[in-house]
């Protein structure tokens, strides 16, 4: 058995969606300055990193961060490659990717697992078009993850995608990191953090081969 963590480690010089609050991290208390143990203050925006989109993100009324099905949140995934992907995952891309038909969580390794190397938000990450996305709802996907910040391309002028998706009771991982992992089958675990009435939540997020 091997473990891979694709998660993002949060930190102050991570990058966040533009307009989100950046990261802090504040020493409240310190060995080194008396204390007796090493506490800190957290602050971050709940689309911070790795994190789940649930439907209320996007869709009002929606299940919210701890509705989220457990079910849904372990089990087998596919993780997909679509590295030569320069804008958006198709629907095209998905019928010639040949995803079996059973598989109901769907992860995207594109070329976007690169761009956690670099510093501050970039922009020309890798999206899920609209039509994709409607192509998942139809095949019966309850879950999909992207490995970066938005599973909406940068330039959407609407959020169809993500409306599609949530709409549909979709769960979205975005913020994964998938550079080390090789197309195929895995076990998904993700655990996003338990928020009363949240509509999103950072998590944490493995795969087992």
């Amino acid at each position: 058995m091997k473990i891979y963590d694709i998660s993002i480690p949060i930190s102050p010089t991570m990058p966040t969606y533009p307009g989100d609050p950046p990261v802090i991290v504040e020493p409240i208390k310190q060995i080194g300055k008396g204390s007796r143990s090493n506490v800190s203050r957290v602050s971050f925006g709940d689309h911070t990193g790795t994190h789940f989109d649930p439907p209320l993100h996007f869709i009002p009324g929606g299940k919210t961060v701890d509705q989220l099905d457990l079910n849904v949140l372990y089990g087998p995934a596919r993780v997909v490659d679509f590295t030569r992907v320069e804008h958006a995952i198709t629907a095209r891309d998905l019928e010639r990717a040949r995803i079996p038909k059973r598989v109901t969580r769907v992860l995207f390794k594109t070329r976007s697992s690169t761009l956690w190397e670099r510093a501050g938000f970039q922009k020309d990450f890798v999206g899920v078009a609209w039509d994709a996305a409607e192509w998942l709802v139809a095949r019966g996907v309850k879950l999909v993850g992207v490995d970066y910040l938005s599973v909406e391309t940068y330039s959407a002028s609407e959020p169809r995608t993500h409306r599609t998706l949530l709409g549909a009771g979709v769960v979205i991982v975005e913020g994964l990191n998938l550079r080390g992992v090789k197309p195929g089958k895995y076990t998904f675990v993700g655990l996003p953090l338990k928020i009363k009435d949240g509509d999103g939540a950072p998590g944490r997020a493995i795969l087992i081969a």
